[in-house]
């Protein structure tokens, strides 16, 4: 069967979509055929009409070289090929073309209409089927019978199923970065991977999520992929600032790590309870994943001794692993990308058991 790819074989862009809306039709089946056979010396040749082929199917395949519904989100329409008609001498037509449209992993396929989730598109190179081509109709040698020998019948092909498909894209990742605006999460990311988020000195630099890879100190085989998705403040889950456009970009992070700034004059307690109270809102799943707490701009404080004290006693409150870090001096980096891999052997070795 042959197949036509829809978008752009590279499929990133410099901007990030993470939804699109998009209207899909199968191939109609072909129409079956009414014929007779007509050739010298054969008084009475019978129906010999053929069967139409079968319409087209639209089909999702998930591509790891796309990371944005970029090249879906401008489209209107994408249609499958109809099934050919049948024709004389019991030919039957050839089958529609299949419309495959790529998709990044972690995109989420509902029906429009009804809300249903269709699928989850997870796996490199998962598939699935959201409009199924319609039957190519019978032909009139199909109603051929001891009591009609000359059948003149020949149905249509049926048509193929149309539907209004809702995407959502939600990252995957190893490790999602969170904090308020301005915590650090971009410079981190900056720092431990290859990746190139803007930076800068004032909340709200960070517009889009952006991933990294990591690789680990000790051993250049292991790595994983960090989320830095938009800082979040109170109120995000309704919508607050970038709210809950990108909560859901960290809903499939196997880990957190929580950046709180610590030349912040705010406790550091009142900051930690804002965003764990919106991560609850969000989904109680996601509150309950493993974190631990990172302190930046260790640079920046006055205090050290303070601000370390003060980093650890909220990290045991919340009986979670704790560190401090410097983007200026380096300080900390490599302590943190190893507590990181020891966070995620945790929760595989959880994962396991259960």
């Amino acid at each position: 069967m042959a197949l036509t790819a829809v978008g752009p074989v590279a499929g990133l862009s410099g901007m990030f979509i993470d939804s699109a809306r998009l209207e899909v039709r199968a191939g109609d089946g072909g129409n079956g055929c009414s014929s007779f056979r007509r050739e010298k010396f054969v008084p009475r040749g019978g129906p010999d009409g053929g069967n139409g082929g079968r319409g087209g199917d639209v089909v999702l395949e998930v591509d790891p070289g796309y990371n944005t519904l970029l090249h879906i989100h401008h489209r209107r329409l994408v249609r499958a090929e109809r099934g050919r008609h049948g024709q004389g001498s019991n030919k039957t037509g050839a089958s529609g073309q299949h419309a495959v449209i790529r998709v990044p992993p972690g995109t989420v396929v509902r029906d429009a209409a009804s809300g249903r989730v269709l699928g989850d598109l997870v796996d490199e190179e998962q598939r699935l089927v959201v409009a199924k081509g319609g039957r190519g109709g019978r032909g009139n040698a199909s109603f051929k019978s001891s009591t009609n020998r000359a059948p003149r019948r020949a149905e249509e092909g049926a048509p193929g199923d149309r539907l209004l498909l809702e995407l959502e894209l939600k990252l995957m990742a190893d490790v999602g970065l969170v904090g308020r605006p301005n915590a650090g999460k971009s410079t981190l990311l900056a720092r431990i991977s290859a990746a190139r988020p803007k930076v800068a000195e004032y909340p709200f630099t960070t517009l889009e999520p952006h991933l990294g890879v990591v690789t680990a100190p000790d051993d250049e085989d292991r790595t994983l992929v960090v989320a830095d998705i938009p800082g979040l403040i109170e109120g995000a889950h309704e919508g607050a600032g970038l709210g809950i456009q990108f909560l859901r970009h960290i809903e499939r992070c196997r880990v957190l790590a929580h950046l709180v700034d610590l030349a912040s004059s705010e406790p550091i307690a009142d900051r930690v309870e804002t965003i764990r109270g919106e991560l609850a809102a969000h989904s109680m799943e996601l509150h309950e994943r493993p974190w631990q707490l990172v302190g930046t701009k260790l640079d920046a404080v006055a205090d050290r001794a303070a601000a370390e004290h003060e980093l650890a006693r909220v990290a045991a409150d919340h009986g979670v692993p704790w560190c401090r870090i410097s983007a200026v001096t380096g300080e900390g980096w490599n302590r943190l990308v190893g507590m990181l891999f020891e966070l995620i052997e945790q929760q595989t070795e959880m994962q396991e058991r259960q």
